[in-house]
């Protein structure tokens, strides 16, 4: 199966904010140079470890007047923290400006923190998103808003609804989304609250089954499957980066209760938490065994958890056009 290759930036470089979003600027239009489809952001709010990026719509309209072709997605826009119609206004005036090549992304979040500054309680996280969704929805289909008769304006274009995605890490989640004809964003690892020894890409399966069996008839399956792909020209440097990966993606299962054997090598730990670090020929045969790449209308690399330099994300970029995405059936322009 042919697929939409894509690139996916947290902005997480260790550097000044500015050059944060210079380099995913940099990091979008050597992208699109090297072929990719599409190029993504994350919206995260207050934890600058977590997530560089508060404003999505802002820096995917700067990203849009230095390209030309890319398409440029969010995934996600935290929806419960947001107010549902200027999301709609946002994304209408980026696909405006971007020539129709916007794609929004929408979930509920994740860092439970960040709901109380905004004055909701993290426990009523699934009534708002899913009221926040219904107005969006509303929106981006030009219905009335006001009493006097108005809509959005600029209005949305239809693809803006057709082509929505949303996340989950659930089956019960993915088959809503399915059955509301949305496309499915799919998370680079699934929480799991034991070490099992091998990746989640087989846990998540059931939740791409889940996502088509709910589909209505006619409409084509979208899965986007990020994953954590960092390449490199070097072993020694891959296991270098491989290591500094491990050790950033501790503190987040530890979170969950888990901990690594003593014993686990550093193979079988980059497995466990879903990294796929190294030279071309390493990660193709890493991403060759992934079970989702080929159900996957996406594959979206992010070179998160490492977060490496801005120089060794542009040369992955380069071996994952050049090498590793032809190796799964990638082709320019297909």
């Amino acid at each position: 199966m042919t697929f939409r290759l894509g690139f996916f930036t947290r902005l997480l470089d260790d550097v000044a904010p500015v050059d944060r979003y210079r380099n995913a600027i940099a990091q979008f239009v050597r992208a699109e140079e090297l072929g990719f489809d599409t190029a993504w952001v994350a919206q995260h709010h207050f934890h600058g470890d977590e997530g560089g990026l508060p404003s999505p719509f802002v820096v995917l309209a700067q990203a849009a007047a230095k390209t030309s072709r890319i398409r440029l997605a969010t995934g996600i826009v935290t929806l419960p923290l947001e107010a549902p119609i200027r999301v709609a206004e946002d994304a209408a005036v980026l696909s405006l400006l971007s020539g129709g090549r916007f794609e929004l992304g929408i979930g509920s979040g994740g860092t439970s923190s960040s709901f109380p500054p905004f004055g909701h309680d993290p426990a009523d996280r699934p009534a708002i998103y899913a009221a926040h969704k219904e107005t969006l929805l509303r929106a981006l289909r030009g219905d009335v808003l006001t009493d006097d008769g108005g809509a959005l304006y600029p209005p949305a274009p239809s693809s803006l609804v057709s082509a929505l995605w949303e996340a989950t890490f659930s089956a019960s989640g993915a088959a809503r989304i399915g059955g509301e004809g949305h496309g499915l964003l799919l998370s680079r690892t699934q929480p799991r609250r034991e070490y099992t020894g091998t990746g989640s890409a087989a846990e998540q399966v059931e939740i791409v089954e889940a996502h088509a069996a709910a589909l209505p008839t006619g409409v084509p399956q979208r899965v986007m499957a990020s994953r954590s792909v960092l390449v490199v020209d070097d072993e020694a440097e891959g296991r270098r980066l491989r290591s500094a990966g491990i050790a950033a993606s501790l503190p987040q299962i530890e979170k969950l209760g888990v901990a690594l054997p003593s014993d686990v090598s550093d193979e079988e730990a980059a497995a466990y938490l879903d990294l796929h670090i190294g030279t071309a020929e390493q990660v193709i045969d890493s991403l060759g065994a992934d079970p989702i790449v080929p159900l996957a209308s996406d594959v979206v690399f992010q070179p998160h958890p490492v977060d490496p330099p801005h120089a060794v994300v542009l040369r992955s970029l380069e071996l994952i056009a050049e090498r590793v995405a032809p190796a799964l059936g990638w082709a320019p322009g297909a």
